[in-house]
């Protein structure tokens, strides 16, 4: 069951991460954008969709194979674990501000710019970077 559990919790990081690389670049677009306009309409659509329908489902599936596969590994008391839990629960944040935006966006209220967003989508590509190489090398 173990390697099971990892294979799927490794799609469900996959898939979390392509969606939170994408919301970020699909808000500087957005930004572009006229308000009311098709255009901005679409973003709205894409954006709500890649949320509930990728992101969201794959955040809750990573944690919850992730859980387990810390427990029955036995991780919880290894150094690089905690490290590693610090940085999904800032990935995790990062994941909630970003849906704030998307609600923000479809009421038509985003106050920041094209290079705040652009700026943002590098917060998740840090945090994976480090999140692997804690995994992989187990540093302390």
């Amino acid at each position: 069951m173990y390697e099971w559990a990892k294979a799927l919790h490794i799609v469900a990081v996959i898939s979390w991460m392509a969606g939170m690389l994408y919301l970020p670049r699909l808000f500087v677009y957005h930004c572009d954008a006229e308000v009311g306009s098709k255009q901005s309409e679409t973003f709205k659509v894409m954006e709500r969709r890649l949320l509930k329908a990728i992101i969201n489902p794959a955040m809750m599936v990573t944690w919850i194979l992730g859980l387990y596969l810390a427990w029955s590994g036995g991780w919880f008391t290894s150094g690089w674990f905690h490290a590693k839990l610090f940085l999904v629960l800032v990935m995790s944040g990062v994941h909630g501000f970003l849906t704030s935006r998307v609600r923000d966006f479809a009421l038509d209220r985003n106050t920041r710019s094209a290079k705040f967003y652009k700026i943002l989508n590098e917060v998740p590509t840090v945090l994976m970077i480090l999140i692997v190489i804690l995994v992989v090398v187990k540093p302390f």
